[in-house]
Formats: C-alpha cells, sequence, structure tokens
C-alpha cells in the first residue's frame, strides 16, 4: 500500500500543478476576452475528481484490496500514459489550456499534438485514468462508481465545450 500512497500522492500534487497552470491560463485568456462557459458542473467535476484519489486510497484500505501484478502492471502503464497524454493537451494548447470552459474568441481551434487526431484528447485521458488508477490496486468499485458518475459529466462537458468552441472560436 505504501507505494500505491505514493502515487495517489503524486497524483494529487500533480492535480494541484494542474490548478496553478489553469490560473495562469485563465488570467491570460480573461485579458483576451476570454468568455466562461458550464460554471454549474464545474464543482461537481472538481468533487468527483476528489473522490476518484480518496476512493482509490479508502477501497484498499477499507477492503484490504492486494495488489495483483497481472492487473496493477499494465494499470499503471495505462495510467501513466493518460498522464502523459493530459499533459501532451495541456502543451499543445498552451496558455489556452484550462480545467475550465474559458474560450477566446475568434482565436481558432488548435489542431497541433493530439488534437490532430481527436477533438478532445484529455477526456480520453480522463476516462483511462478514471478506470486505470484504482486498479493499479485492484480497487474496482471505485473505478466502476467513477467512470458511471463521469460518463454523465463528461457527457454535459462536452456539449458545453462544443457549444462554447462553436460560439467563440473563428472558422
Amino acid at each position: 500500500m505504501t507505494a500505491y500512497l505514493l502515487l495517489i500522492v503524486l497524483v494529487a500534487l500533480e492535480r494541484l500543478a494542474e490548478l496553478v497552470v489553469a490560473r495562469r491560463n485563465a488570467a491570460w485568456s480573461r485579458r483576451r476576452g476570454g468568455v466562461e462557459y458550464g460554471r454549474g458542473h464545474y464543482p461537481v467535476m472538481v468533487l468527483l475528481h476528489t473522490a476518484l484519489l480518496a476512493g482509490c486510497l479508502a477501497e484498499v484500505r477499507l477492503a484490504g484490496r492486494p495488489f495483483l501484478p497481472a492487473l496493477g502492471w499494465p494499470m499503471l502503464a495505462l495510467a501513466l500514459a493518460a498522464q502523459a497524454l493530459r499533459w501532451w493537451c495541456i502543451s499543445a494548447l498552451g496558455p489556452r489550456w484550462n480545467t475550465r470552459v474559458i474560450v477566446v474568441p475568434a482565436l481558432p481551434l488548435v489542431t497541433a499534438g493530439p488534437y490532430r487526431l481527436l477533438s478532445h484528447p484529455n477526456y480520453l485521458a480522463v476516462l483511462v485514468e478514471g478506470a486505470a488508477l484504482p486498479l493499479v490496486h485492484t480497487a474496482w468499485l471505485t473505478a466502476t462508481c467513477f467512470t458511471l458518475l463521469n460518463l454523465p459529466l463528461l457527457a454535459v462537458r462536452l456539449r458545453c465545450e462544443n457549444a462554447a468552441l462553436l460560439h467563440c472560436v473563428a472558422a
């Protein structure tokens, strides 16, 4: 459990780093007339993602979930790949990346990096991480609950983001 605890702490620290980047990028966007969309679902998203990390630790501890190498190592590789994809997205979007939906009017869509391949690659990272991170230590209940709660939230988020981009981005 000690190595898993360290992994979850590192992911939590990574989330804090994301929030620092997001805050800086939000200020950049607002200085350029950026408009925020979907404020209502943002607190739910923060709560769910925080619960993912807490659930990983609680389930392993309270339910005595073991580390099974045949499951744990591949899930760790997927969780790390999700982190790499997330930071590739952050890098490709530069100051336009945010944890909130903030769009600067008249800027063209980003088509570099993973955005050459997918419209919303960061959400693929979220889906993979939400399943893989708990399963590193067989926390299947957390993986299942997060995924089932995240899917409708992600649908709301995608509709919000697509509408914002359609409304604000130059053709």
